[in-house]
């Protein structure tokens, strides 16, 4: 890879490199725009020396975002087909069928190829989370820079993009002291998550002066905090399985996964899965109040059943022994034993509180009203009342350009020609568990391989 440093004689003031494309921002999405442009300029047989593909990022070095992905181990995709990727990634549907193109394009089992050809061996965890088998996020990022090496990409590192206009059919980049020309350029910004890693909206500026519409972004993936966060004693624990329901002005969305909660409120794959819906409803109802259901697998009417089984055939067990022991989110069938674990027994006294309930009551001595009070907490056990969430905290954003001013067959822009958008800078938000890292891979392959395609082929000596 060439490292341009922009005080250099190369592109001091005033100079105007020919490039034939440009990428603007470094990441997953960028780095595998630039690595499929050479393959598919490669194709048409557009020798390197003929087709200059440059990145320019911001930051020092590049996939800043991988390495600190998955606590940085990086959980770089997830386990199945397109069709099953895109069913568990992406709740909406409008975000699967635009995802449709470039899924298939460039899938999980493309990406593990290629890493596996640096050297990246990966695993796949029970839970169908992807991760490489060194445990460390750099290993994925390094061999994509390597990557880039073998397909002679220059790069502009510590450089922040100032505009993009469109001049003559092609672009002229401004950079501090700089300016750069290209055929094609791709954004590959990144949304407005994590803004230390550089994500601070510069893509989106740029995509709205070339006359894109954009979504205001939104948190996705962040975690919960809660007005009055419940004891302190509790942060750590965890709840496995259970379904998280948020509810404002009649409207109700709820995630079926772990709960994690913590001193400030809750994180977990439920918590951070249903945050984009919680930060929609916010919006529409000012108020949301988190409940829990520790029993998702059983109805009222059948967890009521079991409750009554259960004073029949242990009337003089204590109510609270009984909820100490018993399984959280057990199968339908009743309280056998559960994958999923107890409910945690710093648990008990509030749900015993919550409903009611004297901690030396047993079921020979439990009134129906107060049966159907443990009931209504077993399934509505509250957590509170969730505050603003923070965009910067969240893994992702939703938000960004307008999916239906971009064309998912190619990425490239219906508004500006030979404007590619791939990555977080889109309005998409996927699920937690690889998900997000992978649609950027795949949007910034799908881009850079149209990119490479949309290059006028040079001319050959002797054509007229």
């Amino acid at each position: 890879m060439t490292k341009i440093k922009i005080n250099s004689a190369r592109t001091k003031a005033g100079s105007t490199p020919q490039l034939s494309i440009l990428i603007i921002g470094g990441g997953a999405s960028g780095m595998a725009a630039a690595i499929s442009a050479r393959k598919g300029a490669e194709s048409r047989g557009i020798k390197a020396g003929a087709c200059k593909i440059t990145i320019v990022e911001r930051n020092p070095g590049f996939g800043a975002k991988i390495r600190i992905s998955g606590g940085g181990k990086c959980n770089v995709t997830h386990e199945g087909s397109p069709e099953e990727f895109l069913l568990k990634g992406f709740m909406r549907l409008n975000e699967q069928r635009f995802l449709r193109n470039a899924i298939y394009g460039f899938s999980g089992g493309d990406l593990l190829d290629l890493l596996l050809s640096k050297g990246v061996t990966t695993e796949i965890r029970p839970d169908g989370k992807i991760f490489p088998d060194s445990g460390e996020a750099s290993s994925v990022a390094n061999a994509f820079e390597r990557m880039l090496s073998d397909a002679a990409v220059e790069e502009i590192s510590s450089c922040r993009v100032l505009g993009v206009e469109r001049v003559d059919n092609r672009f002229l980049v401004t950079l501090p002291g700089a300016t750069l020309m290209a055929d094609a350029v791709i954004l590959a910004t990144g949304g407005v998550s994590y803004r230390k890693t550089g994500t601070t909206g510069d893509g989106l500026a740029i995509a709205r002066k070339l006359g894109h519409t954009i979504i205001e972004p939104s948190a996705a993936l962040t975690p919960l905090h809660t007005t009055h966060p419940l004891s302190s004693s509790l942060s750590g624990l965890a709840l496995r399985s259970c379904s998280l329901v948020a509810e404002g002005k009649g409207k109700r969305v709820g995630r079926r996964g772990d709960l994690l909660f913590t001193h400030r409120g809750f994180s977990g794959p439920a918590a951070l899965s249903l945050s984009r819906d919680i930060g929609e409803l916010l919006k529409e109802s000012g108020r949301i109040s988190l409940f829990v259901d520790l029993f998702p697998e059983q109805s009222p009417a059948e967890l009521d059943r079991l409750l009554l089984m259960q004073g029949r055939k242990n009337g003089a067990q204590m109510v609270r022994k009984f909820l100490q022991g018993c399984p959280i989110a057990p199968p339908e069938e009743g309280f056998s034993t559960s994958p999923h674990g107890t409910i945690p027994t710093a648990l008990v006294p509030m749900i015993l509180r919550h409903a009611a309930l004297e901690s030396e009551v047993t079921w020979s001595t439990l009134q129906k009203e107060k049966r159907v009070a443990l009931l209504g907490v077993l399934k509505k056990f509250p957590l509170g009342t969730v505050r603003e969430l923070s965009l910067d905290a969240g893994e992702v954003s939703a938000g960004g350009v307008c999916l239906g001013e971009v064309n998912p067959k190619t990425m490239q822009s219906r508004v500006v020609p030979n404007l590619y958008i791939s990555g977080e800078l889109l309005d998409y938000a996927g699920e937690i568990g690889g998900f997000n890292l992978q649609a950027a891979f795949s949007t910034g392959w799908l881009a850079g391989m149209h990119a490479a395609k949309s290059l006028a082929l040079p001319e050959r000596p002797g054509t007229p």
